[in-house]
């Protein structure tokens, strides 16, 4: 009687980056730190984080700020200042374009000090840009 062969193949080893995306996702949520006194807080998990204006500044409304989002691929940190403004986006770094998806996010899949104090620049100038235009 003959014996079936079962397959060899091997299930792709999975990666836990529970840690590291943590670490991540705390790493960019301090970006936001200062600014959560002028700022309304959304919402504040253990993977998500939203700032937002505390007054009504976008037709009756509070204005998006910004987040940072835990997500199963990377972790990604959302600026709209970018969105009013595209000078902001024309003084980030070529490293920091490489991570930017679309107009206002930057997606991480571990942390990186250089390029957070990057976006920490970045962001204190979007703090500003909304100051200026009375949007808080």
């Amino acid at each position: 009687m003959k014996q079936k062969r079962s397959s060899s193949t091997e299930a792709p080893e999975v990666v836990d980056r529970t840690e590291t995306f943590a670490a991540t996702f705390f790493g960019l949520k301090r970006i936001f730190a200062s600014y959560t006194k002028a700022l309304n807080v959304n919402a504040d998990t253990r993977t998500r984080f939203y700032l937002e204006t505390k007054s009504a500044s976008y037709k009756g409304k509070p204005l998006f700020f910004g987040a940072v989002i835990s997500g199963r691929a990377y972790v990604s940190f959302h600026l709209m200042p970018l969105y009013w403004d595209e000078s902001l986006a024309k003084k980030l770094s070529p490293e920091l374009k490489k991570k930017m998806q679309g107009k206002s996010c930057f997606n991480f899949t571990a942390p990186d000090a250089k390029l957070f104090r990057e976006l920490a620049k970045i962001t204190s100038a979007g703090f500003t840009l909304y100051r200026r235009k009375n949007l808080l």
